[in-house]
């Protein structure tokens, strides 16, 4: 029988990289929602909740820089195997044990791998779908809003039934085991091949694929640290704020909310990805605003409803920044994303632990309209980001 009558093997290797930025944003979310609990389990004040948040955010930021060279030079789908292995060993100790510093490492190690399988993930997707990478990316991120949606209303379902927090855990176990498999048995290599353009074409398109530009990659790491500083402050504390500021019960369901809106805005975003730097800009302006309205709010439906545009806004950045990276990058897909990982490590990291420390001592109303203040650098690095987008494209 000839190559040509053979059946194709089924290709799902994009399902398993949707799934594990699902995993990925389930865990974020579950540990969003669970923090509250973990501080009393530790009898925490804010600032330490804040700090303990900070350790996973500090692993996340630190990943890159030990793990992005290492992702480019080999076989993607094995470094996200070796990772997901070492995810569910973490996950494991967390669950068995009782001890404080075992939780401290164990989660640590929760926020290398996390940190490392989503930007190899994202590279990896890249790298295997050619044509249909910028609209893949934008439904890839909607994976990751999707799992931090459900999160808090599981974490909420199983707190309800008497079941301790550490259940998160056990689901983040056997979620490695699962894509471990469909990993292994997916294959790797690319999917999708392009149209065979000229020789004059392709010596240019070889030359654009050379290029990596550090300038626009460390602008679009500003973005991403700021925003991302700004939603864990946000997502981390928002619970916080409805139970200690507002008196309402609601926050647990304002960041499902927050997360939900995401969905569809990440999915705009993957089908208008050639408008991503209008919609970067015009999703930055907005945040801000909608935030220090929010933040004036007494009334917690209110608050509630704000954060519906709030999220939808958040949720274009991450596509929008990953569409704007690909002709920055050239053929180091993965370092780009690494670095980008990084400055969302750093930003989280440094605006979590910030906001805590703001929230015990200005209020939670202040530490979040101090947040919003940021968005300036943010608005000044996407103007100039969208420039040497235009000169990359040409």
């Amino acid at each position: 029988m000839t190559d040509t009558n053979k059946s194709k093997k089924p290709d799902y290797l994009w399902l398993v990289l949707f799934l594990i930025i699902f995993i990925n944003g389930f865990e974020a979310g579950g540990y969003q929602s669970s923090l509250r609990d973990i501080g009393q389990s530790y009898d925490l004040s804010v600032t330490s909740m804040g700090l303990f948040a900070a350790t996973e955010l500090f692993a996340t930021m630190l990943a890159p820089l030990i793990l992005g060279r290492w992702a480019d030079r080999n076989i993607k789908s094995k470094c996200i195997m070796i990772l997901l292995g070492i995810q569910f060993i973490a996950a494991t100790a967390i669950l068995f044990s009782n001890a404080q510093d075992m939780f401290v490492v164990g989660v640590f190690f929760v926020g290398l791998t996390t940190s490392a399988l989503q930007f190899i993930s994202i590279a990896a997707l890249a790298d295997a779908y050619p044509v249909s990478g910028s609209k893949k990316l934008g439904f890839m991120t909607s994976m990751y809003a999707l799992g931090a949606l459900v999160a808090p209303l599981v974490v909420e379902f199983y707190l309800g039934m008497g079941m301790t927090w550490r259940v998160l855990f056990a689901i983040l176990s056997v979620g490695s085991v699962f894509t471990f498999t469909g990993i292994m048995t997916s294959g790797s290599g690319e999917r999708e091949t392009t149209a065979i353009p000229s020789h004059n074409s392709t010596e240019n398109a070889t030359k654009k694929e050379a290029t990596f530009l550090v300038g626009g990659i460390l602008l679009l790491c500003v973005i991403m640290c700021i925003y991302v500083g700004f939603e864990n402050g946000f997502t981390f504390f928002v619970e916080t704020l409805f139970a200690d500021v507002l008196n309402s019960s609601l926050g647990r369901y304002a960041l499902s909310v927050f997360w939900a809106v995401m969905i569809p805005s990440r999915i705009f975003v993957g089908y208008f990805a050639d408008k991503a730097r209008t919609i970067l800009i015009s999703a930055l302006v907005a945040i801000p605003v909608i935030t220090v309205i929010l933040s004036l709010m007494n009334n917690s439906l209110v608050v509630f409803l704000l954060c519906i545009p709030l999220g939808f806004a958040c949720g274009a950045i991450y596509p929008c920044v990953l569409n704007m990276m690909i002709p920055f990058a050239g053929k180091s897909t993965a370092t780009a994303t690494g670095m980008i990982t990084t400055a969302t490590g750093i930003g989280g990291f440094i605006f979590t632990a910030l906001t805590g420390f703001m929230a015990d001592n200005l209020g939670m109303r202040l530490a979040m309209e101090i947040l919003a203040a940021f968005y300036v650098f943010s608005i000044a690095s996407a103007i100039f980001a969208g420039r040497l987008h235009k000169k990359a494209l040409k």
